[in-house]
């Protein structure tokens, strides 16, 4: 990552705050010819910062991407004993933590302090590491086998999909405008990757060996992340409903469970083991089953007793509307809940942006530039037009604590206070 002004840095602990609290969640599978059935799920993570992209390292063990001591590394959560312990110690945050075939190694998307985002190998036995693709970005990836991996690589705007061969440097693009999702197909010499290339995403498979690519279904409209449940059925997600398709039989994608009850508001990566007994859901949290809300009225009819008309549920909505809309990265949505002369302050009163020309152009620079905004509201207090959020935020690997103060006027949020 490029450097960056003080000013640019000041925003990170505002524009992380839409963030949600993502965990990871562990089912027992029981699948019949007709139906599957999702059972004892359980919150293995239970962590206040970043955990996702979970896979399973063999039967016993399970691998994420988890924050400690403001960083994200390598979580290993061992379910006999319902434990959790890290293998690696690097300066630079991972993610994507996966087994390499036949090795007594884990490999990781690494990216330093310093922005250089590569794959690395991991040493099972003390962590040590190895970058295992020089010259490509990698963002996310699978092992087809033991040498040969299957990524999506950052060039320009897009993610394009390379093979790489890590015993002798060579890779070859095979495809363009792909998703992150990448699974070998059970029972077969194929990796299945979401092409984005056209207006409907597409499920499609490769041939690592030979690069032939075929269709296989499309996916649910917006939702890039399946994993195989065996080589005829797919489970997917959308917000928190897991659905599955099933090639040759469905016509559709088929609802199989309803996850609100284990406060799962958001479905955003899934996992089986060898055997299809177990499921890992990593998912967005619902954010009432964290958070503490305070609102103190300040008046008798929940009016706010300045001059500027707003009432405080309206205040409430709009900060959580811009919320929802960061969460969605959606810069223009986000935009359109602030004044056209919103002043950003830092504490008690230093002016850091007037305007919306001078906050959109920052905001959506951090947008495009930091791959793991995660954060979620530890706390809200909402009196009068005024809402106060407590945040844990996750950026670049590091977490931050931070608060912001918002101030509406009308409807729109015109000024906000930063406490770092």
């Amino acid at each position: 990552m490029k450097p960056y002004t003080s000013l640019f840095f000041s925003l990170c602990f505002s524009v992380c705050f839409a963030q949600s609290n993502t965990e990871i969640f562990l089912f027992d599978l029981e699948t019949s010819a007709t139906q599957i059935e999702l059972n004892n799920g359980q919150n293995i993570s239970n962590n206040l910062g970043y955990d996702n992209q979970p896979s399973f390292l063999n039967d016993r063990y399970i691998l994420f991407a988890s924050t400690r001591n403001e960083q994200t590394d390598i979580a290993k959560y061992d379910m006999r004993y319902g434990s959790k312990s890290w293998l690696n110690f690097t300066e630079g945050g991972e993610y994507t933590p996966l087994k390499v075939p036949n090795k007594d190694e884990v490999s990781a998307v690494r990216l330093d302090k310093d922005g250089k985002q590569r794959l690395y190998g991991y040493t099972m036995s003390n962590g040590e590491s190895t970058e295992l693709i020089a010259d490509l970005v990698v963002a996310y990836y699978t092992w087809f086998d033991d040498h040969t991996v299957v990524s999506a690589v950052i060039e320009g705007d897009d993610l394009n999909l390379y093979v790489s061969n890590v015993l002798d440097g060579r890779s070859r693009k095979y495809a363009t405008k792909v998703g992150r999702s990448f699974h070998k197909i059970p029972n077969s010499n194929l990796v299945s990757f979401i092409s984005k290339a056209n207006e409907t995403w597409q499920i499609k498979s490769l041939n690592p060996l030979t690069g032939v690519t075929k269709v296989i279904a499309n996916t649910i409209e917006g939702v890039e992340d399946i994993c195989w449940l065996n080589n005829k059925t797919i489970l997917s997600g959308q917000n928190n409903v897991l659905y599955k398709l099933t090639l040759q039989r469905d016509n559709n994608w088929k609802e199989v469970a309803n996850l609100s009850r284990n406060s799962i508001s958001k479905i955003t990566r899934l996992a089986t083991n060898a055997d299809a007994s177990k499921l890992l859901i990593a998912g967005d949290v619902d954010s009432t089953a964290t958070t503490t809300e305070t609102t103190l009225d300040t008046s008798e009819s929940d009016e706010t007793t300045s001059d500027n008309s707003t009432k405080t549920s309206d205040a409430k909505a709009i900060v959580q509307k811009q919320l929802d809309a960061y969460n969605a990265r959606d810069i223009d949505a986000f935009m359109a809940t602030y004044t056209k002369d919103v002043k950003l302050y830092n504490y008690p009163n230093e002016l850091r942006t007037d305007g919306q020309e001078q906050m959109r152009k920052s905001y959506k620079e951090w947008f495009d530039a930091v791959p793991d905004l995660r954060a979620f509201i530890k706390n809200r207090i909402v009196i009068g037009n005024k809402v106060i959020d407590e945040e844990q935020v996750t950026a670049n690997g590091k977490v931050i604590n931070a608060v912001a103060i918002y101030e509406v006027e009308n409807g729109l949020i015109s000024k906000v206070t930063f406490i770092q």
